[in-house]
């Protein structure tokens, strides 16, 4: 009686096996699988139904593209011009074959249009003692130049020099340049701020980043095409960025272009003005000497 207890027992087990089975098959050809099932009596059978494979072969599309290169250039000077070593620069700009130049300190800030050729100031205007100079940029027939931490923008006409009106920012003002349609400003962060150049509303920020980190100290800034050449305060370093996503692409060696005696009396490197009818650039500094004005080559070529 128990024997056949357990037969009885062990065949309903089989039936119930056989019933509900499931079996899986996987096979793997060329990163495809395809898979398989058997289902149990009573359900509606998907075996006749087609099944999309699987591709699990790498998508060599997907992901983001690999960054390229950060360029490693250095400075080639071409020309060197007279300087006044008394002009504490905070700004440049190069536009119809004139300089025209911020320069900062309390009591001693102005606004300049000078001759690059032999260094002679044609205007000037003075600014008021509690303003202290920073950076410059040309807007349409107009000059706007930041003031470092009263808040003000000081707007001035492109002939005369002569102030037409003022406008508020938050912060401090370190560089500035005119991209075409916004003006950028640097506050000596990492940051970089794009302002409306009728209002200096804030529109947007973009953080700079070299090698997935911050570059901090960002001062003087000049703004060509879709670019923005920034030199980093306290060092001969200028770095090129792209104005869209804040990416370094490259880094500009601009060290060795004073003399070691030079140097005593000089300070930094604080001048970056484009010159678009040779594609060379102008650099200078604060109590520099001398207006260079170099090309930007490989630091694999020659100095």
């Amino acid at each position: 009686m128990a024997r056949a207890q357990r037969r009885h027992t062990e065949a309903v087990k089989r039936a119930e096996q056989r019933s509900t089975r499931v079996l899986w098959g996987g096979m793997l050809t060329g990163g495809v699988i395809a898979i398989g099932i058997a289902l149990a009596p009573g359900c509606r059978d998907l075996a006749d139904e087609t099944v999309a494979p699987v591709d699990l072969r790498p998508d060599e599309t997907s992901g983001p593209a690999a960054a390229p290169p950060i360029e490693e250039l250095h400075v080639r000077v071409i020309r060197k011009y007279p300087h006044d070593t008394d002009a504490f620069t905070q700004g440049l700009i190069w536009h119809d074959a004139v300089m025209y130049e911020s320069t900062g300190q309390y009591g001693q800030s102005s606004l300049r249009k000078v001759r690059l050729e032999d260094g002679k100031v044609l205007d000037r205007r003075d600014l008021e003692p509690r303003f202290f100079g920073e950076g410059l940029a040309l807007v349409e027939d107009h000059l706007i130049q930041l003031t470092w931490r009263s808040g003000v923008a000081l707007v001035s006409d492109l002939v005369t020099l002569e102030k037409r009106k003022t406008l508020r920012y938050a912060g401090e003002g370190w560089g500035l340049c005119y991209d075409g349609t916004e003006l950028v400003m640097s506050d000596g962060s990492s940051m970089l701020e794009f302002r409306d150049p009728k209002s200096m509303a804030l529109l947007r920020e973009v953080t700079v980043m070299k090698d997935g980190r911050p570059v901090p100290k960002l001062n003087e800034l000049e703004c060509v095409g879709s670019e923005i050449y920034a030199n980093i305060w306290q060092r001969n370093e200028i770095v090129r960025i792209d104005r869209k996503t804040g990416r370094v692409s490259a880094t500009i060696d601009a060290g060795g272009l004073l003399s070691r005696i030079e140097t005593i009396r000089a300070d930094v490197l604080n001048g970056i003005a484009y010159k678009p009818e040779s594609k060379t650039f102008l650099l200078t500094g604060k109590l520099w000497p001398h207006v260079f004005e170099v090309e930007l080559v490989s630091r694999r070529s020659p100095p």
